[in-house]
């Protein structure tokens, strides 16, 4: 499944992150666009959800039951094909599978056993809001100040993130119990 942000869609751009932490020179740009991806996943860890839509995969085993997507929010699933044990694999059809989106954003799967496959590969793609303009300021500005954070604790590992940066990102806190299928 795809873990970490792909090239160019970080909800806050480089000179933000650059302005805020009081930066002129470009020389530290790739050391912020890492603060900055850094800082997106910890807030992505934190809330349960990705912020920018993107490709999502996942292989679950049949076992008769339902796989509940992992990613949230999920918009929507773009397919689902049966795999088989000698690598082989079978695309199937909207009327194979149910999909089942809910309010809080996740996603349930049923596909039906069928035949020798002992896998599904399903593709889907998740996200809060299809660009960094659509990420909500709160969660934006607690990325920058995430970002200004790890710049500053660089060289004191120890220190904990400010409380300020959770109450910007605990209106958009996702939490599940439990994990399973």
């Amino acid at each position: 499944m795809a873990e970490s942000l792909l090239p160019g869609e970080a909800p806050v751009s480089l000179n933000e992150a650059r302005g805020w932490l009081r930066l002129g020179a470009t020389v530290d740009d790739a050391v912020v666009a890492g603060l900055v991806r850094a800082a997106t996943n910890i807030c992505e860890a934190f809330i349960g959800q990705w912020l920018i839509v993107r490709p999502a995969e996942e292989i679950w085993p049949i076992g008769g039951g339902t796989a509940r997507l992992k990613v949230r929010p999920v918009i929507g699933v773009d397919g689902v094909a049966l795999l088989v044990p000698d690598g082989g694999e079978t695309p199937l059809t909207e009327e194979d599978y149910r999909v089942v989106l809910d309010r809080d954003g996740s996603a349930r799967v049923t596909v039906e056993p069928t035949g020798t496959a002992d896998r599904l590969r399903i593709s889907y793609r998740a996200g809060i809001a299809e660009g960094a303009n659509g990420v909500p300021e709160a969660i934006r500005q607690g990325i920058v100040r995430m970002t200004q954070h790890l710049h500053d604790a660089r060289d004191n590992a120890g220190a904990a993130p400010p409380a300020a940066i959770a109450a910007l990102w605990q209106p958009w806190r996702r939490l599940t119990l439990g994990g399973g299928q």
